[in-house]
C-alpha cells in the first residue's frame, strides 16, 4: 500500500509500506493492506510505518487527519 505523509511545509514521506500505526483519539490503530476505507482524526503521539524495503520508521506528531482508501493512506500532520 502507499503511504503519503504531508505537513503544511512539505511532503514528509511517500512510498510503499507494509503497515502504518497511527495515534487515534481513542487509542493507536494499525492499517494493513486492503484495510477498510476510513477517515479519522489523529492526536499527539507516534506515527510508525514499515517501508516495503526498509526498517521501521517512527515520527512524533502533534495531531492530524488520516484518510485510508483503496490501499492509499494519506496523513496530513500538524
Amino acid at each position: 500500500m502507499i503511504l503519503r505523509v504531508i505537513s503544511a511545509e512539505a511532503t514528509v514521506f511517500e512510498g510503499e509500506v507494509t503497515s502504518v500505526t497511527l495515534p487515534g483519539e481513542k487509542g493507536s490503530f494499525m492499517v494493513l493492506q486492503n484495510h477498510a476505507s476510513i477517515v479519522s482524526t489523529l492526536v499527539k503521539g507516534k506515527l510508525a510505518y514499515v517501508p516495503a524495503n526498509g526498517e521501521a520508521q517512527e515520527q512524533l506528531i502533534d495531531g492530524g487527519i488520516v484518510d485510508v482508501d483503496n490501499n492509499v493512506v494519506s496523513v496530513c500532520i500538524f
